[in-house]
């Protein structure tokens, strides 16, 4: 059974940072691309950041470059999103995603705000 569960949202000021964790279980988790997405109240969902297998492959939205920062453990099944230097258009739940695979988990909440 495939799980996704997400972690480490939170309310922060903006300025600050946060670090999104998203372990993984019922799947090989090493052969699969992973995303990290986010869905703002009244948006659709969209791609913040993805990572290949073994991270040599990573790409950024334009929105979070220089900013946010995507990395894998894949002992641990976990991949991580470190955010930095919030800011309000930032607030969404965040999803991680692995690629080719249907399902989503709860996600996250971030919420930014001073």
């Amino acid at each position: 059974q495939v799980q996704l569960v997400e972690s480490g949202g939170g309310l922060v000021q903006p300025g600050g940072s946060l670090r999104l964790s998203c372990v993984a279980s019922g799947i090989s988790f090493s052969t699969y691309t992973m995303t990290w997405y986010r869905q703002a109240p009244g948006k659709e969902r969209e791609l913040v950041a993805s990572i290949s297998t073994f991270g040599g492959r990573i790409n950024y939205a334009d929105s979070v470059k220089g900013r946010f920062t995507i990395s894998r453990d894949n002992a641990k099944k976990t991949v991580y999103l470190q955010m930095n230097s919030l800011k309000p258009e930032d607030a969404a739940v965040y999803y991680c995603y692995a690629a080719g695979i249907v399902y989503w988990g709860q996600g996250t909440q971030v919420t930014v705000t001073s």
